[in-house]
Order: C-alpha cells, then sequence, then structure tokens
C-alpha cells in the first residue's frame, strides 16, 4: 500500500475515466493511515427551500477530475507530504434527520480517532454540528472560520431545533465552540429582524457581512483572523452559498452580492498558519448547477483546504475502526 497515495495522472488514464472518487485518489474503507482524507455526507434533510445537497458529494467528485496534485499558485504540494485518500460517505439515514446527525458524530469519532484530519463534503449545514461535537470530544472547543451567506444561529426552524440554520447556536450551546475565536464572512441578504447578526456579535463572534467584502482583497482580513484563531485548533465550515450565485449558482438559499471566487480562495488560503483540524464544503446542489460550474469550484475550495492543513499528524490511534 502506497504511504503517501497520489491522484490518478490525466496523462495515465483519461480524465472522463477512471474512479469515481475525489481528485481520482485513491478508495479506502477507512481512515487508519492517513494524515488527511475526503469524506462525503449527503444529506440534504434539513434544509429549508430547495433540496438536492444530498447529491454534492458526488457532484464535487466527478468535477474534481480536472485537479492536478500541484498547487502552482501558492506552491503547496500537499501529496508529497501527507497520505491522503477518499474514505467514501457517511451511511446516513435518508428518513430521520435526527438518527443521521447521530450517525455522523459516530462517523467522526472513528475518523478523529485516527489522527485523521476530514475534509468533508456536504451535504447541507446540519452536518457541522455532529462534526463539531465529535471535534469538541477529541480537541476541546474550536475555533471556527464560517463563510457562509447566513449566520445559521437560528433557534428553531418549524419548530426544529436541529437544521441548517441553527448548528452554530447549538455549537455555543453545547460548549462547542471558543468563541472568541470564531469569524464569520460573508454575512448578508434580508432577515426576519434588524438584529439578525447581533446574536452573533454577543457571544464574541467577529461578523464581516458581504458589503465590508466589496472589492477589496481578503488578505487583510486573513491576517487578521490568523492573529485572533492563532493558538488552538481551528475548523473550516464553507458554504457555498457565501459565495455569489453569479460564480454558485448551485445552491439551495443563494443571495446576491456575495464573494467572489477569488475571495474564496483568499479565506481558505489565509488559514495557511492555523491549526485546522478539518473542514468542510457545503450546500452544494447539483439540480441547481446546469454547468457544473457550482460543484468544479467546491472541488477546487476543498482542494485548497487540503493544501493549508498542517504536516502529517503524529498523535493518536491510527487503529480505530472506519466508517
Amino acid at each position: 500500500m502506497d504511504a503517501r497515495p497520489q491522484p490518478l495522472s490525466g496523462n495515465e488514464m483519461p480524465r472522463f475515466a477512471g474512479p469515481a472518487t475525489m481528485m481520482r485518489l485513491p478508495a479506502r474503507g477507512d481512515a487508519r493511515g492517513l494524515d488527511a482524507c475526503f469524506v462525503g455526507v449527503p444529506l440534504d434533510i434539513g434544509t429549508s427551500n430547495r433540496p438536492g445537497a444530498r447529491f454534492g458529494p458526488r457532484a464535487i467528485r466527478a468535477e474534481s477530475v480536472l485537479l492536478r496534485p500541484y498547487n502552482m499558485a501558492t506552491g503547496a504540494a500537499p501529496f508529497d507530504s501527507l497520505a491522503v485518500a477518499d474514505i467514501g460517505d457517511v451511511a446516513i439515514n435518508p428518513y430521520d434527520l435526527g438518527d443521521s446527525v447521530r450517525i455522523v458524530e459516530e462517523a467522526y469519532d472513528r475518523i478523529l480517532a485516527t489522527a485523521c484530519r476530514p475534509l468533508t463534503m456536504g451535504g447541507d449545514h446540519t452536518i457541522a454540528l455532529p462534526i463539531l461535537r465529535a471535534m469538541r470530544r477529541r480537541y476541546g472547543p474550536v475555533g471556527l472560520v464560517h463563510v457562509d451567506a447566513h449566520a445559521d444561529t437560528n433557534d428553531e426552524m418549524f419548530g426544529e431545533k436541529i437544521a441548517h440554520g441553527t448548528p452554530f447556536r447549538r455549537a455555543v450551546e453545547e460548549g462547542l465552540l471558543d468563541t472568541g475565536r470564531v469569524v464569520q464572512i460573508g454575512l448578508r441578504g434580508t432577515g426576519y429582524s434588524a438584529g439578525d447578526f447581533d446574536w452573533c456579535r454577543k457571544q464574541g463572534f467577529r461578523v464581516v457581512t458581504a458589503d465590508a467584502c466589496w472589492n477589496v482583497s481578503l488578505s487583510p482580513l486573513m491576517d487578521e483572523v490568523r492573529r485572533q484563531l492563532a493558538g488552538g485548533p481551528v475548523y473550516l465550515t464553507f458554504d457555498i452559498d457565501g459565495l455569489d450565485p453569479s460564480v454558485a449558482p448551485g445552491t439551495g438559499t443563494p443571495e446576491f452580492a456575495g464573494l467572489t471566487a477569488a475571495q474564496g480562495f483568499e479565506v481558505v488560503r489565509g488559514c495557511r498558519g492555523l491549526d485546522v483540524v478539518g473542514a468542510d464544503l457545503v450546500e452544494v446542489a447539483p439540480p441547481y448547477d446546469t454547468s457544473g460550474n457550482t460543484a468544479l469550484l467546491g472541488a477546487n475550495l476543498l482542494y485548497e483546504m487540503l493544501c493549508v492543513l498542517p504536516g502529517p499528524a503524529t498523535v493518536g490511534d491510527r487503529e480505530a475502526p472506519g466508517i
């Protein structure tokens, strides 16, 4: 078994052929022996508007065939230093959101027990809650970089406490976040009250609304974010609707005047140097992505997340069972 698997080259096998894995990496049954893994959570029963994110992992993998192993912009060569593979999808319960949350939480407990850092393909944003629960058990409360059009801090939706608009309120209530090390970037759109983002600020979150990002580079912002979030584990959660629908139309709850694709890259690349213990890319909904460009952008962002991970893990039991 290759200790550091490489993506299958487009010169070895045509890009329209070969394995249907992220970046055409080897498929593994679990995370043992890996420094990082790609994993899908095909769940969208937490959505409140347009469904379809359950098909996100499959579409992202399909579009990822265009990616190559070396990052020509940053010089990152993740496959030269990290053991990475695609460990497949979590087998959620498509009829029961609560049971699916339990299944995801248990799956990530097993992944994290191997010291592997998961890069997750969603799925709707509900999945962040069970992942953060597992992160809390492994690392303690984590810092958070959250890219999104929405704060996702509703108290409830249609009387439900767990849905794609509530994960970060539950995360605060459950002590999953180091609230002084949380930044939300790209929030915008209309709200139910003038103070919809005030709850976040009261928890200690730094809130960077989308209009504050218009027509500027986000590199200076990320310099500040690195200083704020340094000194502890950080989780990166990226809702594709944080980007403007002109570049990412394939999502369930689009909001105009969002971040550009380049700004999305700046945010992810700006996490380099933080102790990123995991990341996700959620809410890609292929039924609204007729060109495939949203899934392709999602695949690129996941690759950029891989490029900012720290070096190989040196702690943890790598003998935990797979998902």
